[in-house]
């Protein structure tokens, strides 16, 4: 990777498509009211709730705090729902904080200090920690003590600081970036997968219902196949679609509507957007499928090229529409499928990778 993750975390904070998966405003909002509060109503993810289910009612049974508890995956996919779920069935507190909050080990001492006995910490984003907290955490969660430093210099103290026990959730978008210390004092850990489209139609049912919105089977599967497997988008989108069927229908989501919406706020049928189709149009059209660099690639769609990596690629490479390799940026058969395209190749044996007359006629 040649970007930083600071940079990663900025150009994904700027994804304010319909299709990104980052929540900001009036989303968390919405969301918060769309959550389920217990295991029993969260929707997908079978492995991660039998496996969850069992720390936490083994704990109950024991009167104990729950083990600390380490959830990655992709955003939008429920790690914060978990985490509040995690916090009813163990019936305790919660505080909810981030890596990037906490700059400095007196920050992190600042909050620990403050929890009461068997509270839930949720820690997101926590591969953004600053290294100085990421070394206290590890005695907090290990032995429930951190060693507060008092002064500078020769003369500094340290002063042991007793913890009541609690139970840390943190959550991740990139585990590979947490050091092997911090990983192996979680208890549990568990990878949170992209959802599949009848599991997201659940989702999208269960979601209509609370918004008190009429949708058929056909309605929610139009919109489950274009959210990309991630509970967030489908919501959103369901949230649009329902501003269609209001303002240009019955009010009622069906399939003409949900097609009829979706295409005004410009998400294909393998819900792409204007960002992905102009990738995908500028690889096949400008450059005969590739390879092309990356740089290239941007400025022939005008983004930054952070914005076409880490917004625009994971979701094409995923789909299959794209290859990354060393040469470039290269198209795969499914994405001149997609767009209604022919490959160079087909048309004629003359034709390069580059869709261009070779040197030599050959």
């Amino acid at each position: 990777m040649n970007w930083d993750d600071d940079s990663i975390v900025e150009a994904a904070e700027t994804d304010a498509r319909i299709v990104g998966a980052s929540a900001e405003g009036d989303d968390q909002a919405v969301e918060a009211a769309l959550r389920p509060k217990d295991l029993s109503e969260f929707v997908g993810q079978e492995k991660v709730r039998q496996q969850l289910d069992l720390v936490l009612k083994a704990a109950r049974q024991r009167g104990a705090t729950a083990d600390h508890v380490l959830l990655s995956g992709a955003p939008g996919l429920g790690k914060t729902t978990l985490s509040m779920i995690i916090a009813a069935e163990m019936n305790a507190p919660i505080r909810i904080t981030s890596g990037p909050a906490i700059q400095h080990a007196g920050d992190l001492a600042a909050i620990l200090s403050s929890l009461q006995e068997g509270e839930i910490l949720f820690l997101d984003e926590i591969h953004r920690m600053s290294r100085p907290a990421e070394e206290m955490l590890y005695m907090a969660m290990e032995d429930f003590r951190v060693d507060v430093i008092v002064g500078k210099g020769p003369g500094a103290t340290a002063i042991p600081l007793e913890l009541p026990p609690f139970t840390l959730v943190g959550a991740t978008t990139r585990a590979g970036l947490l050091p092997p210390p911090l990983r192996d004092r979680f208890g549990f850990t568990a990878h949170m997968e992209f959802y599949d489209p009848s599991e997201l139609q659940r989702v999208i049912h269960r979601s209509a219902g609370l918004l008190d919105v009429e949708i058929d089977p056909h309605g929610a599967a139009e919109i489950a196949g274009r959210s990309r497997g991630t509970p967030r988008i489908a919501n959103r989108l369901l949230r649009r679609v329902r501003d269609y069927a209001q303002v240009k229908a019955d009010g009622v989501i069906t399939r003409e509507v949900s097609e009829a919406a979706l295409s005004v706020y410009e998400v294909d049928s393998r819900g792409l957007d204007r960002l992905d189709r102009a990738v995908l149009e500028a690889l096949l059209k400008l450059f005969g499928g590739g390879p092309v660099g990356l740089s290239t690639l941007a400025v022939a769609v005008g983004e930054e090229r952070e914005t076409v990596e880490e917004v625009a690629e994971p979701f094409l490479v995923r789909e299959g529409l794209l290859a990354r390799t060393p040469r470039g940026r290269v198209a795969t058969p499914a994405a001149w499928n997609h767009l209604g395209l022919v490959p160079p190749q087909a048309a004629g044996p003359a034709a390069t990778p580059s869709g261009q007359q070779g040197l030599f006629g050959a």
